[in-house]
């Protein structure tokens, strides 16, 4: 099953880092978040993957050419130098993943519905695929999320969880009186999206002609069809949208990084 990163929009709200790369490849722990995502999914065997290319995409092309190189341990025979410089054998190829990456050119505007429709052709074939967004982590178990998502047989089922409060929950009665208070109770907040989706290919017939976010209008049909399930995760999940986030990403990877399932 192909696995689909939406990886091509802007990241206006963290602009201080993806002004110089793709939000994507923005990095926690050394590493971007794109590694950290395509991690979570090859962890349970998944290891083919669509990258959604928009904005900066070349850069995203150009981690993944070099990506063996960047892991490889180096090592050059200096007494065996030809008079070009070269060397047989300057590289130590070591492990590596066992990834196949498409990085598709899905275009700097488009919205998500279209994303996925300009690859419909590498999945064309494909009964089930999955999708998620390029900036959020989570110790989701992938293989229960399947399980589910068959046993329910919906187009689209959609992961979701209670986020951590970043406000406390206060019940106010008529008159004004606090009833209760809780500080940053996740269970007081309402369910969201996360990502980690896994369709079937009628999704495509809910696209529409791409113009418009898959959230939006394609989901909403989706709804309306009884087409949706909603896989709930209790675990950590995290976005990565701004850079508050991004550093609380990356002290939870100095620490305790509850994502890191491989």
């Amino acid at each position: 099953m192909k696995v689909v990163i939406l990886a091509g929009g802007r990241g206006t709200r963290i602009s201080e880092e993806s002004s110089l790369r793709p939000k994507p490849l923005v990095t926690i722990g050394g590493h971007p978040i794109l590694w950290h995502i395509m991690k979570i999914y090859s962890n349970y065997g998944f290891q083919d993957f669509i990258v959604c290319c928009g904005y900066k995409g070349e850069y995203i092309k150009r981690y993944f050419v070099r990506y063996g190189l960047q892991q490889a341990a180096v090592k050059f025979s200096l007494s065996q130098l030809n008079e070009n410089g070269q060397t047989k054998d300057i590289t130590d190829k070591g492990s590596t993943e066992n990834w196949k990456v498409i990085c598709a050119n899905t275009g700097l505007e488009t919205l998500t519905a279209g994303r996925i429709l300009k690859i419909k052709k590498y999945i064309a074939e494909d009964e089930e695929f999955m999708i998620t967004y390029g900036d959020g982590v989570a110790d989701i178990n992938i293989a229960k999320l399947i399980s589910f998502h068959r046993e329910h047989g919906k187009i689209l089922t959609i992961s979701t969880t209670r986020p951590e409060g970043r406000f406390g929950a206060i019940s106010i009665d008529k008159k004004g009186n606090v009833e209760s208070f809780k500080e940053k109770a996740r269970r007081s907040q309402s369910y969201v999206n996360i990502g980690f989706m896994v369709a079937n290919k009628k999704l495509f017939d809910y696209l529409g002609d791409g113009n418009e976010m898959l959230e939006r209008d394609p989901f909403e049909r989706l709804v309306a069809d009884g087409q949706m399930a909603a896989y709930k995760h209790s675990g950590f999940w995290s976005p990565m949208d701004n850079i508050h986030d991004r550093e609380y990403l990356e002290k939870l990877w100095s620490n305790d990084a509850l994502w890191k399932i491989w």
